[in-house]
Parts: C-alpha cells; sequence; structure tokens
C-alpha cells in the first residue's frame, strides 16, 4: 500500500507540492491529474525516490521512500515522460543490460524479455532502438520498467505523443498488469482514458490536493447527474413546458437535473402529443471538474 503524508516539495521559494496526502491499496490503479504546473510530475520523482521532499513522509508497502531509496527501487519501475533510452543498442541487448543491472542470471532475463516483448507486439528484429518509431521506444521503455518484475509502477505521461492505435494498446497492457496483482501510478493529460481504466484519481492544484477518489465519489462532490431529453413536438406554439428548452432544426432539447423534472417534462411532451427520441444521462466529467477547479 502507498501512503502519502503531508508532502511538501519546494523549489527555491516556489512551493511545487503543499501538504499533499492519500492512500492507494495493492492491485489498483491512481490516476493523477491537474493543470500545466500542479505538481504531478513533482510527485511522481518523489514516488519514484529521484528526488526527497522537503517535508512530510510517503511510504510504499512499507518502505519509506527517503530512508530507504535503494530497498524502494528493486519494488519500482518509473517511466519518465521523456523516455532516454540508448540508441545505439537493439532492444534486447538493451532489456538484457538492465536485466544485468538488477542481478537477473541470463536464463531469466531471456525469459522476462520474450515476455514482455509478446505481450507489448513489440517486434524490433535486430534494429537499434535509434530506428524505432516513437510507439516502439515507449514500448521499449515499459519493458524495461518492467525487467525486474516490480510490484509498482510509476508512469509519467505513458501514452503522450502516441497514435491512437498504440496508445490503446499501451492503455490495455496497464489494466492487464492490474490484473496481474501490479498497482499503477500514472499521469495524464488524456482525461477519457484516466475515467476508463482508474480506480482513483488525485487531481492536484497549485501543488494542493483539491480532490481525491473514485469516479462516482468526484462526480458526487463536483455535481449529480444531469438528464437531456431530446423530443419533437406536433405543435410547439401549443406546448407548455414545465421546465425550459431549446430549439434546432425541429427537435427540442431539454435538460434537467432531478428526476421530478424529468417525470414533469416527459409528461407534459406525451400529453401534447409529442414523441420522445431518447433521454441521455450525463455525469460531470474529469474535464468538467478541472474546468470548475481552475488553473
Amino acid at each position: 500500500m502507498i501512503a502519502a503524508r503531508s508532502l511538501v516539495k519546494y523549489y527555491g521559494d516556489f512551493p511545487a507540492l503543499n501538504g499533499v496526502s492519500f492512500d492507494l491499496e495493492d492491485a489498483r490503479i491512481l490516476g493523477i491529474i491537474g493543470h500545466n504546473g500542479a505538481g504531478k510530475t513533482t510527485l511522481l520523482k518523489i514516488m519514484a525516490g529521484l528526488i526527497a521532499p522537503t517535508s512530510g513522509t510517503l511510504t510504499v508497502n512499507g518502505i519509506d521512500v527517503v530512508r530507504h531509496p535503494l530497498e524502494l527501487k528493486r519494488t519500482l519501475g518509473y517511466l519518465p515522460e521523456e523516455s532516454r533510452l540508448y540508441e545505439t543498442m537493439t532492444v534486447d541487448a538493451y532489456l538484457a543490460f538492465f536485466g544485468e543491472i538488477y542481478g537477473l542470471d541470463a536464463a531469466t532475463i531471456r525469459e522476462r524479455r520474450e515476455r514482455l516483448l509478446s505481450s507489448l507486439s513489440l517486434d524490433a528484429g535486430a534494429k537499434k532502438i535509434g530506428e524505432l518509431s516513437k510507439g516502439m521506444k515507449r514500448k521499449v521503455a515499459i519493458a524495461r520498467s518492467l525487467m525486474h518484475d516490480p510490484s509498482l509502477l510509476v508512469y509519467d505521461e505513458p501514452t503522450s505523443g502516441l497514435d491512437p492505435m498504440t496508445s490503446r494498446s499501451v492503455i490495455e497492457y496497464i489494466k492487464d498488469l492490474r490484473a496481474r496483482g501490479k498497482t499503477v501510478v500514472f499521469s495524464a493529460h488524456n482525461l477519457h482514458q484516466v475515467e476508463e481504466i482508474c480506480d482513483a484519481v488525485l487531481i492536484l492544484r497549485r501543488g494542493r490536493a483539491v480532490a481525491q477518489g473514485t469516479m462516482r465519489e468526484l462526480r458526487e462532490m463536483f455535481g449529480s447527474i444531469t438528464y437531456h431529453i431530446h423530443f419533437r413536438l406536433p405543435d410547439p406554439g401549443a406546448f407548455s413546458a414545465p421546465v425550459e428548452y431549446t430549439a434546432h432544426d425541429g427537435q427540442y432539447l431539454a435538460t434537467v437535473r432531478t428526476i421530478e423534472d424529468l417525470n414533469a417534462i416527459t409528461a407534459a411532451i406525451t400529453a401534447d402529443g409529442g414523441v420522445i427520441d431518447r433521454i441521455e444521462s450525463h455525469h460531470p466529467t474529469l474535464e468538467e471538474m478541472l474546468v470548475k477547479i481552475g488553473d
């Protein structure tokens, strides 16, 4: 389990993080979102043991990331936003090199390398890493982060700059990692991906955690469900609606926030001989939440 308590990080006089606390159970995916400069990358670097907080504590499965950084690195795989790879090496040699760094024997390196390349659908042949596409390089970096079979993965914008097909492949792979018992923490600007796969979301604003929880909890926090009623009327001039509605190309739309208003408008439409084409429910999205929070 991850437990962060009152994390503060100053760069000079600037507070990049200012009292961030959260918990995350094992085999869960946590998405960290916020506007640029919110503190996402700083938090991920602290979790990865790359920088120390100015104050506060962070433990991963009981390991204090400040006091025991080497012990942390044995259980952690880190993926920075920009993958710095050894571009003159082949993929096989590159992964073997990192396997050796983690003290793996040759047989284990071969087995893990083949399994990772297969599961990531990565077939680079004898090409050097510098000759690969950006999507293939990103997959190589993901494979590198998994060579020592860590229990925690910290990924900074794992799908940044990837084409839709490769991005989808990476997201599905992250979901599979959770199914295999891995804990994943990642930041992303693609909020649809965060909504889709995360068990919990942490929203940062100017270094502070302004909201956190499951998508259901965040939706309740930022506003209840709304209903969109799309309908047609035989005589719009004679229609007396109990709520406001708009017209567009012969179609009408009413938006309500309560079941009572929903029942009232649908009853009125039916009573006037109208036709209800469809009723759509709408939850506040992460994008809408960020707009409410402001930058």
